[in-house]
């Protein structure tokens, strides 16, 4: 045990020496900037861009993966005409994108924290993709990730022209080797299990009808579309506001579909409509705020979101699996 701990932590030392030493190249197409206002800057409030040492974390790696990105190679393969195989260098070399891009897992609970918003720079998926030249019925790209941990992705959303990327950064720095250095996928609109494989060294071309990727076999669902949801962030659960104006706010998500309207209710009152801040793009979650003129006693707060479909959370309460939760978040306060 001593000997395989002290092989680790030499490997874990020269892939951090290798990351400083990364240089990533200026993107094509840059982000577009943060709008004024998108961040409302308030206490318990999730910032808009979470910063990369508290962006969520969730995999099946007992061990997180050192990967030498000197060794590396990412392989396009499966049912393609022109199989790639890819070094880093290869990589960076091509012409980059930066985007604003909000990362769900399926497993966060209605409320819950496993949710984060980053700027990504990396290539596009659809590109490389469109070089390897699909088959005909290859409606599944399986990403696989160095320690055989594998996704399922639809081949369709990954070229439909959403700003699915093949990511190398992340908030202006290189991949955290945590979050999947040298390179991981991240994929708007879909939760993590379904899309965002990180150590990632393979995109096979396969179909779902041939092949089940890891969490299918153990009761999800093969395709993952996020759902719209909306959360409190402030004020807390039995937290206990002074009476008078009080200010209650938190995010909402439906990525890739954006979000239309947020509304907030008090003990089972009627509906009342919440301020959204601006966004970078329906791709990311948003900020919202609603004035509450509290008074003493015991409140329940509830929210919901409609998305720019027209779709409105449901009430509804269902678990996490097979394809993620659903329900009105609700908080209950104490007002003196």
């Amino acid at each position: 045990v001593a000997g395989l701990g002290g092989h680790w932590l030499a490997g874990r030392r020269g892939v951090s020496a290798a990351r400083d030493a990364v240089t990533l190249p200026a993107p094509v197409a840059p982000a577009p900037p943060v709008p004024a206002g998108a961040d409302l800057s308030l206490s318990r409030l999730a910032p808009y861009v979470t910063p990369n040492r508290e962006f969520y974390r969730i995999d099946t790696a007992l061990v997180v993966p050192q990967v030498d990105p000197v060794t590396w190679r990412l392989r396009i393969h499966g049912r393609v005409r022109n199989p790639i195989e890819l070094s880093f260098d290869d990589l960076l070399a091509r012409p980059m994108v930066e985007r604003y891009v909000t990362l769900a897992c399926v497993s966060n609970e209605v409320g819950g924290d496993l949710i984060g918003n980053a700027r990504w720079l990396g290539v596009p998926i659809k590109e490389l993709l469109d070089e390897a030249d699909p088959a005909d019925g290859a409606d599944q790209v399986v990403g696989r990730a160095v320690d055989g941990w594998t996704c399922g992705t639809p081949t369709s959303v990954l070229r439909d022209g959403r700003d699915a990327l093949l990511a190398v950064g992340m908030n202006g720095e290189p991949l955290p080797i945590q979050h999947g250095f040298p390179a991981r996928m991240v994929v708007p609109g879909l939760y993590g299990y379904v899309s965002a494989c990180k150590w990632i060294t393979e995109l096979e071309l396969t179909s779902f009808a041939d092949f089940d990727a890891y969490w299918v076999p153990r009761g999800w669902s093969a395709q993952g579309p996020i759902k719209t949801q909306s959360r409190i962030d402030t004020p807390r659960p039995r937290s206990r506001p002074a009476a008078g104006p009080v200010t209650v706010a938190g995010v909402a998500w439906a990525q890739h579909r954006g979000i239309r309207r947020v509304e907030v209710r008090v003990d089972g009152g009627p509906w009342q409509e919440a301020t959204p801040a601006p966004a970078v793009s329906a791709d990311t979650w948003v900020q919202w705020s609603w004035r509450w003129d509290a008074t003493p006693g015991e409140h329940t707060l509830q929210v919901r979101a409609t998305d720019t479909t027209g779709e409105t959370q449901t009430d509804q309460r269902a678990p996490v699996a097979p394809d993620g939760a659903t329900g009105w978040h609700t908080v209950r306060v104490t007002v003196t």
